[in-house]
């Protein structure tokens, strides 16, 4: 009887652990489902189950801003009761490579610091929505002006 309390208990912590759990906007994909199949991989090992369209709702539920579009794309257009976690996650990685490598490719070049130019203020991108945006095009050394 002491046992099964304290299982319960271990069981209560874990599901605990999993409801509070958000992913951080500096964390990846990687990351963050490493934790998430830490805490679910453990339930059953205390005799309990976790559904797996539930495991993948939450993932799709707690992703951070730039994973929204293609989170919500998944919970409109695929079937969330039979899709399995891996492919969740294989699905919000390929996009978080595709976002990389866009934000990689979109830098911009800039005048070097000795320049007088980039002395001040400081400049914002906005990562490949539109074109980078600051309040002095003499900061850029290239500019396409025709977007």
């Amino acid at each position: 009887m002491g046992a099964d309390r304290v299982k319960t208990a271990k069981v209560q912590t874990l599901k605990t652990e999993f409801e509070i759990l958000n992913m951080k906007e500096t964390e990846t994909i990687d990351d963050f489902s490493m934790n998430i199949n830490d805490i679910v991989r453990n339930i059953p090992a205390l005799g309990e189950t976790m559904d797996e369209a539930y495991v993948a709702k939450k993932l799709l539920r707690v992703v951070p801003g730039k994973f929204l579009q293609i989170a919500s794309t998944i919970k409109q257009f695929a079937d969330l009761e039979t899709m399995t976690v891996e492919e969740v996650i294989g699905r919000l990685k390929a996009h978080e490579e595709r976002v990389f490598l866009n934000e990689e490719r979109v830098t911009p070049k800039l005048r070097s610091v000795s320049d007088e130019f980039n002395r001040s203020n400081v400049w914002y991108l906005d990562n490949g929505a539109s074109n980078h945006m600051t309040g002095k095009k003499e900061k850029f050394l290239e500019l396409d002006t025709s977007v």
